[in-house]
């Protein structure tokens, strides 16, 4: 029986892979990056590595810990060498949606603080264009939502809020996400991020333009690239 993850795991792998001696690295979040926790660790304990990450979420840091992974606030350095993380939507221009574990505005700061993000994915995370079969989460404030809602939905799109047991979903900065539908895609996502920017009433937005370096791809069969 075929194993689902393989194309996770292989591009997890060869992600961490990556990582020199020595490095501080930003740690995503999600069921991919697990992965990546699961082959740094192997590599701290067979080869020696020498690595400290900052984790994007609470939960990252977590398995961290459980790994034997070292922490890092990211407050007490002054850059990080790498970030890994994965992504809901790559578009052939290596702009990317993020946010479907709830930890996109950790993870942007953190990838904005490193000297390149590197992106894993699955073949079927490819698109031709964003937004058209994944919706870009939103992170707004508790506080006056219903107005961010109207300002986000002027830009074209229909918006959802996301709950968990019927409340909304908290994030671990402790606001909450509505789900932006765009019916046509997002053909021009550098400038729904700005618009997005400056939107009154959000935090942040899944929108990842002009961050990503290096995108290591894995397809079913467990074949890598890295492109």
């Amino acid at each position: 029986m075929r194993d689902p993850n393989i194309a996770k795991r292989t591009a997890a792998f060869a992600a961490a892979d990556l990582v020199p001696d020595g490095a501080t690295i930003g740690l995503g979040s999600g069921s991919t990056f697990a992965f990546v926790l699961e082959r740094l660790a192997a590599r701290m304990r067979d080869e020696g590595l020498d690595v400290r990450g900052a984790p994007t979420s609470s939960a990252t840091a977590e398995r961290a810990r459980t790994l034997g992974i070292p922490l890092v606030s990211l407050d007490d350095v002054e850059r990080l060498d790498l970030a890994i993380d994965g992504a809901d939507e790559i578009d052939p221009n290596k702009q990317v949606i993020k946010g479907g574990g709830a930890a996109h505005t950790r993870e942007r700061i953190v990838a904005a603080a490193a000297d390149e993000l590197v992106i894993i994915v699955g073949e079927n995370k490819l698109v031709d264009v964003l937004g058209k079969a994944f919706r870009l989460p939103i992170e707004v404030l508790p506080f006056g939502w219903t107005h961010a809602r109207r300002r986000i939905e002027a830009t074209g799109c229909t918006t959802e809020l996301r709950q968990r047991g019927g409340e909304p979903l908290l994030t671990d900065n402790g606001n909450w996400i509505l789900d932006a539908a765009y019916p046509d895609g997002i053909p021009d996502p550098a400038a729904l991020a700005a618009t997005l920017d400056a939107t009154v009433g959000i935090v942040d937005h899944g929108l990842f333009v002009d961050m990503v370096g290096r995108v290591v791809v894995a397809d079913d069969e467990g074949r890598v690239r890295i492109q």
